[in-house]
């Protein structure tokens, strides 16, 4: 895979292990507020008036929407991926593809709505962005090793 690939996965990793805390422990909280602790709502609560989150605050239906999305699908794929990368699974540039396509559509979503709304600060936007890049990463590394694997047997085929 070559070094560029394991930074790769080093990357994506760090991103699959913050999303399978976060979107337990922060992001459920719009769904179940009532289950969780004061320390854990708290930190919501921090977050929410320090980077002036009005997703977080309002609650709109749309953004309710797409957390259950990450609790029902993207939770499960994170945990799926970080598995995959400690065990090198052959199947994990598919499940990385995956996981970018639906994290980049769900971030078009809320970013649209933020920018569109005009109710975004510059530093709730910083704080959005990355994982707009991360998820892009998560895409490129589902689709540019698994493209050259499988030129690799189909060019064993022929030569065979």
């Amino acid at each position: 895979m070559g070094a560029l690939g394991k930074l790769i996965n080093i990357s994506l990793f760090f991103f699959f292990a913050l999303m399978a805390i976060n979107v337990p422990l922060l992001n459920g909280q719009i769904l179940f507020p009532e289950i969780y602790p004061k320390l854990l709502t708290d930190l919501k609560d921090w977050y929410s008036s320090e980077f002036n989150d009005y997703l977080f605050i309002e609650k709109p239906l749309f953004f309710v929407g797409l957390v259950w999305h990450e609790i029902i699908f993207l939770l499960p794929l994170s945990i799926v991926n970080i598995y995959a990368i400690l065990t090198s699974k052959s199947w994990f540039g598919t499940t990385s593809l995956l996981y970018g396509a639906s994290f980049l559509t769900s971030m078009a979503a809320i970013l649209g709505d933020m920018i569109g709304s005009g109710k975004v600060t510059n530093k709730l936007l910083l704080a959005y962005l990355p994982f707009v890049g991360l998820a892009i990463l998560a895409m490129l590394r589902g689709l540019v090793f698994c493209s050259t694997k499988r030129s690799t047997v189909l060019a064993r085929r022929k030569l065979a």
